[in-house]
């Protein structure tokens, strides 16, 4: 299979890999070639930029969380029937794991994928010390993948000289500028960029910003790299299943709940699941009909007061869930089920009421990283190991043990998760294709409920 892609990545956080990526995710739309965007690793915010831009949904591609098949069978699948593929990287180029390990990082992602790279480099504040860097970054490659080199706020009179002995001292292609963008800045909070409807006149911002990057990038050199791409093996798609036929599963989404895997939706529904959104927020009660229940991740934190005057719906929840509706609940959606949240002030609100005890802003980053879940079953399911992710402020009284999650570098570990016959709910953020028995199981055990197996 032939999907032209590159994937941009950067020395360090903060170098500028959205900024370009959006950008050429722009120009891309703007003359009409089909494009498909990825992120590398387990981030939510930044696809939500990307489907923004692209206006389609963006994916995930993560090579600790799936094995090199199903990693590649992913991007295929989600780049088919596209000319185009656009990665962006996380972290630094070669960050992963830990500082022994790049694995689950961009340069692992873009060695399974067989993908090129283009380095985004922070060119302020330096000149020929920009040499050196890159020069780094070239050497340290085991699989040489690094194609080409973004210069990231330069100005414009610089820039042709830096082009110039860059290629001419490191024999690799400068595929373009981006100057000082103060207008096109994007901004952060405590867990990572504002989301995109909390960014004032995005659609401008980005319309500004491809514009002014297709006048500053090479567009021509970028699509030449692009082309070099490995072509993928026509992928074996997972075969639809029956698992989820007849069932309705309410998934919460609006403002306090918009973290999502989108591959995990499309997962069940490929498996004749209905997903029924409805909204804590907003809405009055679970919808009618419901077979089982999805509270994803968020920034329920930011919505305590509001979740918590909707005590209809609070009401709702607790009774579907201790009246034996299988529910999954991750982080956000977890914190919604305690008796009671605080706000980021500290203020304490009453919640759903399904765990006891509290769950309040510890004021820093609790947890953060890979881990692996093991020890537990899913729904009174035998389920293996599970690969997935943390990533938090909040703590809880009862954060649950029924689970060991196990960092994969390094001794750490921690008891996790309450999982009882009708509820999966904790801190970790799960990814369906990292063990498929996970939501195989929730869908069994919603089939029971209703009767059909």
């Amino acid at each position: 299979m032939r999907l032209n892609r590159v994937l941009i990545t950067a020395p360090k956080s903060g170098s500028g890999k959205t900024l370009v990526t959006c950008g050429l995710l722009g120009i891309l739309k703007k003359r009409g070639i089909r494009t498909a965007s990825f992120k590398c690793g387990p981030d939510f915010i930044d696809p939500m930029f990307h489907s923004r831009v692209l206006g389609a949904k963006s994916r995930n591609l993560d090579p600790f969380f799936t094995d090199p098949d199903t990693t590649r069978m992913l991007l295929a699948k989600n780049g088919a029937d596209c000319e185009m593929a656009v990665m962006e990287g996380v972290m630094g180029y070669y960050d992963g794991l830990s500082e022994t390990s790049s694995r689950g990082g961009a340069s692992d992602l873009a060695a399974v994928t067989g993908t090129p790279v283009l380095l985004v480099a922070d060119a302020s504040g330096s000149s020929r010390s920009l040499l050196a860097l890159i020069k780094g970054f070239l050497d340290f490659q085991k699989v040489p993948l690094i194609q080409g080199v973004i210069l990231n706020r330069i100005s414009p009179m610089l820039y042709p000289r830096m082009k110039k002995v860059i290629e001419e001292e490191l024999h690799v292609k400068v595929a373009g500028y981006v100057p000082v963008l103060k207008d096109c800045v994007l901004e952060s909070r405590h867990l990572g960029l504002m989301l995109p409807e909390e960014v004032d006149s995005l659609k401008e911002k980005m319309e500004l910003l491809s514009s002014r990057l297709e006048e500053t990038l090479k567009l021509e050199t970028i699509f030449a790299i692009a082309r070099e791409a490995e072509q993928l093996p026509e992928p074996g798609y997972p075969e639809s299943g029956t698992a989820g036929a007849g069932l309705r599963i309410g998934l919460a989404r609006d403002e306090a709940f918009c973290f999502f895997y989108e591959d995990n939706l499309s997962f069940l529904r490929e498996q004749g699941t209905e997903l029924v959104e409805f909204s804590p927020l907003h809405d009055r009660k679970l919808p009618e009909g419901l077979s089982g229940l999805l509270l994803h991740g968020g920034y329920p934190e930011l919505h305590v007061r509001e979740l918590s005057e909707n005590v209809s719906m609070r009401e709702s929840i607790r009774r579907a869930v201790e009246g034996g509706l299988p529910c999954m609940a991750e982080c956000g959606g977890f914190l919604y089920l305690h008796e009671t949240m605080t706000d980021m002030e500290g203020k304490e609100y009453p919640m759903a009421g399904v765990i006891r005890g509290k769950a309040w802003n510890n004021g820093r980053l609790t947890r953060f990283g890979y881990i692996t879940l093991s020890g537990g079953k899913v729904f009174g399911r035998e389920t293996g190991d599970i690969r997935s992710h943390e990533f938090h402020y909040f703590e809880s009284e009862d954060p649950g043990r029924d689970f060991l999650a196990v960092k994969p570098s390094g001794t750490r570990s921690w008891r996790c998760i309450h999982s009882q016959a009708n509820l999966l709910a904790g801190f970790p953020h799960l990814y369906y294709y990292a063990n498929t028995k996970l939501p195989l199981a929730f869908l069994d055990a919603c089939r029971e409920r209703e009767g059909l197996c």
